[in-house]
């Protein structure tokens, strides 16, 4: 089922995906080479710029990229980037790094006197996907995304990469800004192409958004995730009675009202308090908790560990953005 623009009544939350930049890093490695990704709760972005490079999965799947593909990993899952199969890769976090600007940096892994033509370069970087769109929409999405698919419905894609390419090769002034802006956008062309092409094969969740009346019910608790929403409310915004609207959303969507928006508002909640570093109280106050001890026990019910972890356990940022690579 193909995507109709402005034809659903959630499109706000398909289209409105966003995605903002929390680190970025420009690499130049001679081959035979490799690099390893762990695991990471944002989303994961790699251009080649030169080069051929093989990118493996924690599956075991493989994707090759040639000059100029770009590819996005929405839920950072663990994989490896090397020029040949067999290439024992090498973690990101172990190579120096030089700082290009706030959150850009260099990374150089040169064998002395080989052919700098053969040189493998590579824009990377880690991406948050920002709040409203914390939703089922990205745990449907592929492992990885590429832009390849993209190439014949969208050629306006095709002047972004070749813009990446010559920032790549440039060395001028704020290239690396310049770089991480660009990345931005075509990762988030990625991610449109997929939704306008209709969710490939993504079910449940997006059923729910296709239906007109609940779909109503579903944006408007995104939209007011904070608000104390009670079942003849979730009713009221799709015309029907209690019964017949708890009944709908469970099928569709396979859990309660409740506990749909619970889990939207912990969510939330592991952002303020990771990302933003809003102090526990805080957080309880602006989700309308009576207390802290009552928001620490719904979080830990729903997230499986106490909100203080969630603090604890953020990487550390620098200028408003996370330091790790």
């Amino acid at each position: 089922m193909q995507y109709q623009p402005g034809g659903d009544v959630v499109s706000e939350l398909l289209m409105g995906m966003r995605l903002r930049g929390a680190s970025y890093g420009k690499l130049r490695l001679s081959p035979p080479c490799g690099v390893s990704f762990e695991a990471t709760d944002d989303a994961r972005f790699h251009f080649v710029a030169a080069g051929k490079l093989h990118l493996e999965s924690g599956t075991g799947e493989t994707f090759t990229l040639a000059c100029g593909d770009a590819v996005l990993l929405p839920r950072g899952d663990a994989h490896v980037l090397v020029s040949a199969p067999g290439v024992r890769p090498t973690p990101i976090e172990s190579f120096d790094r030089m700082p290009l600007c706030s959150n850009v940096c260099a990374v150089t892994a040169l064998e002395e006197g080989s052919c700098r033509t053969k040189d493998v370069l590579v824009f990377t970087g880690r991406m948050e996907f920002e709040l409203d769109t914390l939703h089922p929409l990205v745990g449907l999405m592929p492992k990885v995304m590429s832009v390849g698919s993209l190439m014949g419905r969208q050629p306006e894609i095709v002047p972004l990469l070749e813009a990446m390419e010559r920032e790549m090769a440039a060395e001028r002034a704020g290239t690396a800004g310049i770089l991480a802006r660009l990345a931005d956008v075509v990762a988030a062309t990625i991610v449109r192409g997929w939704v306008e092409c209709g969710c490939g094969e993504a079910s449940g969740w997006i059923e729910a958004l296709r239906d007109p009346r609940l779909g109503r019910v579903i944006a408007a608790l995104h939209r007011e995730p904070c608000r104390d929403w009670t079942i003849a409310e979730m009713a009221a915004e799709m015309g029907s009675s209690r019964s017949v609207f708890a009944e709908r959303f469970t099928t569709v969507t396979g859990t309660t009202p409740q506990r749909y928006l619970a889990a939207l508002r912990m969510r939330l909640a592991a952002q303020w308090l990771g990302r933003d570093r809003m102090p526990i109280d805080a957080v309880a106050r602006r989700l309308g908790y009576g207390s802290q001890a009552a928001f620490s026990r719904a979080y830990k019910r729903m997230m499986g560990q106490p909100p203080g972890k969630a603090r604890s356990s953020a990487p550390p940022r620098q200028n408003g953005v996370s330091a790790a690579l």
